[in-house]
């Protein structure tokens, strides 16, 4: 049997949050929620041998409990490989997660909505906040 997904980052991102889910409900549970008649997808999905209907991005987050968003960005990736979904990334911008339009937001009301230019400095200051 092939798993032509295994090594992507939203089947990490699938097994990771089912393992940090497992105290509260199962993984049928997670299925249930996420509209998958068959409680097995969510093993497909973890192992990589299918990858996500991006028809199901909305429900499959919020039944991971993480951002719609983020997940449909690496559903992207593993849907249509990293060159189209670069290419839809070029004409329809890159999705938002709910974090990131928060730093967006305050960004915006810091620079009193300035468009301020990512400089070197500005670039660095950011880099330390995340010890990069």
């Amino acid at each position: 049997m092939t798993n032509p997904y295994q090594n992507t980052a939203t089947a990490k991102l699938i097994t990771d949050r089912i393992r940090d889910l497992s105290h509260r409900k199962t993984q049928a549970e997670i299925a249930s929620e996420a509209g998958f008649a068959n409680a097995n997808m969510m093993t497909f999905l973890k192992n990589g041998k299918n990858k996500v209907p991006l028809d199901r991005v909305p429900s499959l987050a919020k039944a991971l409990e993480i951002d719609p968003a983020y997940l449909m960005r690496l559903a992207l990736d593993q849907a249509v490989g990293a060159t189209a979904a670069k290419a839809i990334t070029e004409i329809f911008g890159i999705p938002a997660s709910e974090n990131e339009r928060g730093w967006l937001a305050e960004l915006r009301d810091v620079s009193d909505n300035s468009d301020p230019r990512l400089t070197a400095r500005s670039r660095a200051a950011l880099r330390g906040i995340f010890g990069k």
